[in-house]
């Protein structure tokens, strides 16, 4: 069975760092592109940054400079270190793994809340 945990979500003020983790099982990890995904009140899920299996990544022009993503195949986690929070960074952020060419291995976690408030 797979599971994608993410923790690390919180209050945070404007300017704030946080750093998100995502623990896997029940996937040979090491395969599988993973990646963030956040969603805010009334807007759709949208791609915050990704980190390929050769642990190419992309972000978001939204967070570029300011979010980090990384990942440990030994430990199967994924992490997301945010700097520099603003308040439009509030959403709920998702964790993601998947296989390319392979729509039936796509995976998502709970989600965690993150909120950048004063």
């Amino acid at each position: 069975q797979v599971q994608l945990v993410e923790s690390g979500g919180g209050l945070v003020q404007p300017g704030g760092s946080l750093r998100l983790s995502c623990a896997a099982s029940g996937i040979i990890f090491r395969l599988f592109r993973v990646g963030w995904y956040r969603q805010a009140p009334g807007k759709q899920r949208e791609l915050v940054a990704t980190i390929t299996s050769a642990s190419g990544t992309n972000y978001a022009d939204s967070v570029k400079g300011r979010f980090t993503i990384s990942r440990d195949n030994a430990e199967q986690m994924v992490y997301l270190q945010m700097n520099s929070l603003k308040s439009e960074d509030t959403a709920v952020y998702y964790c993601n793994a998947g296989l390319l060419g392979r729509p039936q291995n796509n995976y998502w976690g709970q989600g965690t809340q993150v909120t950048v408030s004063s």
